[in-house]
């Protein structure tokens, strides 16, 4: 067996194309190089988020039709402006990357600048293009799906260019991509099937600071850089220990205060689940992030993450059934 075929090359491997910490340098092959750049582990809340919005419509049904409707915005939401989004954070973080992980494409010198470019723009204009698509299939005289699409795209822009560049705050950058990441495709997926109201609106971006949380944990890997180059993460504002408390308090009580939502409006059951589902995201906070955030950070989400998902469920499947 050759060196580049032993489990731990592989791994690395893996973890490059999918976009995780941990990755290696060396990968030639252009496409291999694109799709690292857009990071597809992150394509998943936000498609899971489509699915949340269609559930919370209460109007979804199982059709050839509606299937590939939510599989179209799915793609929307997922590799083509998730993929815009950290193409773009690529882009722009090459000198903190050039700290923290030199082995990305940008710093590693993998790909060149104008291949970077023109991978942003053909993700961002067949995003909205495929959003103006669905518009026009819902009947949107307002065009709602494209306008969530364009929004989303200059948050993300805000959040990764100068000179506003969200992420130096870590309240607010973190917020802009907790939202993102729930609320946005949440949203959608709810606008193709339902009327989006105010109270779908105003709930999911609570439920967005639940993602603010989850977004901090990704800011622990990235200190030493963030310090150099003087983003103020909260790791860098109120230090590892402060900051992972922080991050793990805002996962927990904004999902119990949704819980406590469902039960204002009688959905007791649903409501009862989505505590049932935190307790285990406490144990494994305990468990694994707050003993060592730094070292823990994929251990953790790999095991807490997918119970605050399924509450995402919950809570829209809540929504439906209410009618809210």
């Amino acid at each position: 067996m050759t060196t580049d075929e032993t489990p731990s090359n592989r791994s690395a491997k893996t973890r490059q194309m999918l976009g995780m910490r941990g990755a290696s340098s060396g990968e030639t092959n252009l496409w291999k190089i694109r799709l690292q750049l857009m990071k597809p582990i992150t394509w998943i809340p936000l498609i899971w988020g489509v699915v949340c919005g269609a559930a919370s419509s209460g109007n979804f049904r199982w059709n050839l039709e509606n299937v590939l409707i939510v599989a179209a915005c799915m793609l929307l939401s997922g590799p083509l402006l998730a993929g815009y989004t950290q193409t773009l954070n690529d882009f722009y973080d090459a000198e903190i990357d050039a700290i923290n992980e030199p082995y990305r494409p940008i710093p590693s010198g993998a790909i060149s600048q104008e291949q970077v470019t023109a991978q942003i723009w053909i993700l961002l204009l067949a995003g909205i293009g495929i959003a103006y698509i669905l518009d026009v299939w819902a009947g949107h005289t307002g065009k709602t799906v494209a306008a969530l699409a364009v929004g989303g795209s200059y948050i993300s822009y805000i959040y990764s260019a100068p000179p506003l560049k969200l992420k130096r705050n870590g309240w607010l950058g973190n917020y802009a991509l907790g939202a993102s990441y729930i609320a946005l495709p949440w949203w959608a997926g709810h606008a193709l099937f339902g009327e989006l109201n105010w109270k779908i609106v105003i709930l999911t971006l609570i439920y967005s600071l639940a993602g603010l949380g989850i977004a901090v944990v990704n800011d622990f890997k990235s200190v030493e850089g963030d310090q150099k180059l003087g983003l103020n993460s909260l790791p860098v504002m109120f230090g590892i220990t402060t900051a992972a408390w922080i991050c793990v308090l805002m996962i927990d009580v904004f999902q119990l205060g949704v819980a406590g939502y469902l039960m204002s409006i009688h959905e007791n059951l649903y409501a009862t689940i989505l505590i049932l589902l935190v307790i285990p995201q406490i144990t494994f906070q305990d468990m694994y992030f707050l003993r060592n955030p730094i070292e823990n950070d994929v251990k953790y989400q790999a095991s807490a993450q997918p119970f605050l998902v399924l509450g995402m469920l919950v809570t829209a499947l809540a929504l439906g059934h209410a009618g809210i």
